[in-house]
C-alpha cells in the first residue's frame, strides 16, 4: 500500500477507493470522447498516403452544400469589391500556402464589376474559345457537377441577380437562360460556369498514381498564364513550370498532402497578389503578346513610372467536390491602381 493511505481508516479508504474510480472514469471517458473527435484526417496523418485519400473520398459522399442565405443587401449597383491586402508588414516574411478555412456560404463572391467581368469573358470565350476553356473526357462529370454546385448556390444567394428554373438557371440582369440538362450542351461546361461568376475556374483530378492533374479550366482572365499551355500538368508541374519563388524548397510538399487530405465538407480560401505594368484584366500585354511562345514577368517591360503599376490579388477558393472527388479552384481576381 502506498504510504499516504497506510494512516487511512477503512471508511477513509474506501472513500479514497470511490474517488480514485471516478478519477478513472472520468480518464476513459475522456479518452473515448477525444476518439470520437478525431477526423478522418487527422487519422491519415499516421498512415500513408493511401489511408488519407481514401478517407477523403469516404467524406465526399456524405457531404451536402448547404442552401447559402441570400448576401446581406446585396446590390449589383452598390456592392464594392472586398478590399483584399494579401502582405503584411515585415520585418520577417514567410513563404506559406496561407490558407484559411472558409465557410462554405461565403464561397463565391459577386459585386458591382460583375458586368465588367461577364462582358469580358464572354469577349474571350467568341475569340479565343478553346485555347481558354477545355474539359477533358475524364473531367466531364466534374465539370457537370461544378455547374449543378453553381446553378443550386447562385440563385439562393443572389437572388436579385439568379433564378433558378426547372432546366437550369437565368440571369436576370444579362437575359441569359442556361439550360444545364440538354443532350449535349449548348457548350463546354466549364464555359457555363464561367459565365455565371467572376472566377477563373480549374478542376483537380486525382490520377491512380495519387497525383493531381488540371484536366478541366475555364481560365478566361489570368494576366500573366495560359490554360493551353498548364492543361494536363500535375499539381507541381503547374507551379514549378511557372517558377512560383520558393516553391519547391517551401510549399510543394505540404500543398501535395494538403490535395491528399481534402475534405469535400471543409472549404478554404488564400489570397496572393501580383504587380502589373498595365490595366488590362484578361492578358498582361506589358509581358508580350497572349500567343508568343515565351513569355513571363521577366519579360516585362520597365522602369515605367508608378501610375502604370497595378496592385492585382487573386482570391483562390479550394473545395472538393462531393460526388466525383475532383478538386476545385475558383480564381477571382481584385485590380487596382498602385497608388
Amino acid at each position: 500500500m502506498f504510504p499516504a493511505l497506510q494512516s487511512l481508516h477503512f471508511h477513509e479508504f474506501k472513500r479514497a477507493e470511490a474517488w480514485i474510480a471516478v478519477a478513472l472514469l472520468a480518464v476513459v471517458i475522456r479518452a473515448l470522447l477525444r476518439i470520437r473527435q478525431i477526423k478522418p484526417a487527422d487519422i491519415a496523418e499516421t498512415g500513408n498516403n493511401k489511408d488519407a485519400r481514401t478517407s477523403s473520398t469516404a467524406s465526399s459522399h456524405s457531404f451536402q452544400m448547404p442552401v447559402p442565405p441570400p448576401y446581406p443587401d446585396w446590390s449589383l449597383e452598390t456592392t464594392k469589391p472586398l478590399p483584399y491586402r494579401a502582405f503584411r508588414y515585415g520585418p520577417k516574411y514567410n513563404i506559406t500556402m496561407g490558407l484559411r478555412s472558409l465557410a462554405p456560404i461565403e464561397w463565391i463572391e459577386l459585386d458591382n464589376h460583375f458586368p465588367k467581368f461577364h462582358a469580358e469573358k464572354a469577349q474571350r470565350l467568341l475569340e479565343r474559345g478553346d485555347k481558354c476553356v477545355k474539359t477533358a473526357p475524364d473531367a466531364y462529370p466534374a465539370a457537370m457537377e461544378l455547374l449543378q454546385e453553381l446553378t443550386d448556390y447562385l440563385p439562393a444567394r443572389y437572388p436579385s441577380l439568379y433564378r433558378r428554373t426547372a432546366v437550369g438557371i437565368d440571369n436576370l440582369w444579362s437575359g441569359e437562360s442556361l439550360n444545364i440538362t440538354e443532350v449535349p450542351l449548348h457548350e463546354d461546361p466549364m464555359a457555363m460556369c464561367a459565365r455565371l461568376v467572376q472566377d477563373d475556374l480549374a478542376l483537380m483530378l486525382e490520377q491512380p498514381d495519387g497525383q493531381y492533374r488540371l484536366l478541366a479550366g475555364a481560365i478566361l482572365l489570368a494576366g500573366f498564364w495560359r490554360l493551353s499551355d498548364k492543361f494536363g500538368m500535375t499539381l507541381p508541374k503547374i507551379h514549378t513550370s511557372g517558377n512560383v519563388p520558393h516553391f519547391k524548397e517551401k510549399l510543394q510538399s505540404g500543398m501535395v498532402k494538403f490535395f491528399q487530405r481534402l475534405r469535400s465538407d471543409t472549404f478554404y480560401a488564400r489570397n496572393n497578389y501580383f504587380i502589373q505594368v498595365d490595366d488590362e484584366l484578361a492578358w498582361s500585354p506589358s509581358i508580350g503578346g497572349e500567343d508568343e511562345p515565351v513569355v513571363s514577368w521577366g519579360t516585362a517591360e520597365k522602369n515605367k513610372a508608378i501610375e502604370h503599376h497595378f496592385f492585382r490579388s487573386e482570391r483562390q477558393t479550394l473545395r472538393r467536390l462531393p460526388k466525383t472527388g475532383a478538386v476545385c479552384f475558383t480564381i477571382r481576381t481584385y485590380f487596382l491602381p498602385i497608388t
